[in-house]
């Protein structure tokens, strides 16, 4: 009896494992053959034409004094900082107003939550450029009440901006995960604050807030890295220049530059590498900080 339930236990496995071939084949294709492939370009010179070169840790110190890696950092740093935030901040006020019970609930999250979907394409960022171009919608509003307006993307000061506001746009993801998260906080919390005498903003702080802090861990990792990863919108609004003055040069925009532009591609490995350590980084310093903001129910 036993040997005939071992060998069905057998039979499953090895049925397991044949459905496991194709994820398998393209994991080891697609990710894993390609990501050591460049973990070995990152240490050569290599212009796709010629064999690679090796040479050590060269491209890593050529970027101590690349002043346009240094421009794609700062870049990017501020576009993580100031977006992430506001992004989460506005996803979680949206999801505030719609746990409320709003009539047509499903249409509301639907629509809210459709720009996640579309913001990182071609054409939401040939949109933006209309909107936010010399004689976009922007400026076409804002001449009505006498202000003629210059063209915001080809503003330093105001380019970079507007891939933030682009990026808060695409709030919807981390709403609808939001709003899960609002669903599951128990009605009785609420009731016995409200006995102690706690109003909306007490209750927000002292029992919303504690008890959604795992989903705000979760919905501030996620956006964290895709906003490391920014790279379509920046490229389609300056065409891939990551002007003007270098305001919108990401530092995925700069790997490809050095990458497909200017047939670099040793030294955009090694970039590569750089963004995909700092990421790491970030995302493990998230987690060590978090045990002592985030609170689970066993905590």
């Amino acid at each position: 009896m036993r040997s005939r339930s071992a060998f069905h236990l057998n039979r499953q496995g090895r049925a397991a494992h044949v459905f496991l071939i194709p994820w398998q084949l393209g994991f080891l294709l697609i990710t894993a053959v390609p990501l050591f492939a460049s973990l070995y370009l990152a240490f050569t010179n290599y212009d796709i034409l010629n064999p690679p070169e090796w040479t050590g840790l060269e491209n890593f110190q050529r970027m101590i004094h690349d002043d346009q890696f240094w421009a794609s950092v700062k870049v990017t740093l501020i576009y993580v900082v100031v977006s992430v935030p506001l992004q989460l901040g506005f996803a979680l006020l949206l999801a505030l107003i719609l746990d409320r019970g709003l009539s047509g609930l499903a249409f509301y999250r639907s629509a809210f939550y459709l720009p996640s979907l579309l913001g990182s394409s071609v054409a939401i960022a040939i949109l933006w450029r209309e909107i936010f171009g010399d004689d976009g919608l922007i400026n076409k509003g804002l001449a009505l009440i006498g202000i003629h307006g210059e063209s915001w993307l080809q503003n330093p000061r105001t380019a970079l901006a507007t891939l933030i506001v682009l990026n808060v746009w695409t709030f919807g993801s981390p709403m609808v995960i939001f709003l899960a998260g609002l669903r599951q906080i128990p009605d009785e919390l609420y009731e016995a604050a409200k006995v102690d005498g706690a109003g909306v903003w007490r209750q927000f702080t002292h029992v919303t807030v504690p008890l959604l802090t795992p989903i705000i861990f979760f919905n501030l990792i996620l956006q964290t890295i895709g906003a490391f990863q920014t790279f379509t919108q920046a490229h389609i609004i300056s065409g891939g220049t990551g002007g003007p003055a270098n305001s919108t040069l990401f530092y995925t925009l700069y790997v490809y530059q050095q990458g497909f532009v200017a047939f670099d591609m040793g030294y955009a490995s090694a970039l590569a590498w750089v963004l995909m350590v700092a990421i790491a980084v970030v995302t493990a310093l998230h987690f060590l900080v978090s045990k002592y903001w985030v609170f689970y129910g066993d905590s």
